[in-house]
């Protein structure tokens, strides 16, 4: 008995991607060199671009956002900002190119919102550390502290590395090596 081997269905004909992309490539260097706009971006080029963005965030690594259509359309709007910049002497994969950029952009995404989330955790906190809530009956109060003091560990966490990473990033050159021997003792 002869065994059929499957072909793998791809939800984007990689091949058929690369000639489209070729074609536009094409006419944006052409409409560069009379000097016009670029030319619109085809509907299978946007078709394939919306079927990447969608499909990488159906990935592990990406499931459980709350804002993943955020995620989706900054991918399609930075794959539509570098389209012209696709190389096709240097390169005969559209798809990758696609997806390296839909991949960071969702990374970006994923930073803004935890920017988001610390800056409103620290905003809280510091409304209840400035007493905006005096205008509150004492026991009021009393009831919104104690719900402070119970804050999620997660957010926390999220508070610890978000501080961490930003420490890390503004110490630079020689300030850094000192603050490590203070650190250690051998100074």
């Amino acid at each position: 008995m002869e065994k059929i081997k499957k072909v793998p269905i791809h939800y984007v004909d990689n091949k058929k991607l690369y000639t489209e992309m070729v074609k536009f490539i094409a006419k944006c260097d052409e409409a560069k060199e009379q000097g016009l706009q670029r030319p619109k971006v085809t509907n299978y080029i946007g078709e394939c671009i919306l079927k990447i963005s969608t499909r990488l965030a159906t990935r592990p690594n990406f499931v459980g956002y709350s804002y993943k259509d955020e995620m989706i359309s900054d991918g399609i709007e930075n794959c539509l900002c570098y389209l012209h910049n696709f190389n096709p002497e240097k390169s005969k994969n559209p798809f990758a190119y696609f997806t390296q950029i839909i991949y960071y952009a969702f990374l970006r995404r994923i930073q803004k919102e935890k920017k988001q989330l610390y800056i409103k955790h620290k905003s809280f906190e510091n409304s209840i550390v400035m007493n905006t809530l005096v205008d509150m009956a004492p026991e009021d109060a009393s009831h919104y502290s104690a719900a402070y003091i119970n804050v999620d560990a997660k957010l926390n966490d999220l508070v610890n590395k978000f501080e961490t990473k930003v420490e890390k990033k503004t110490k630079k050159g020689i300030e850094k090596f000192f603050e490590e021997d203070i650190e250690d003792g051998s100074l």
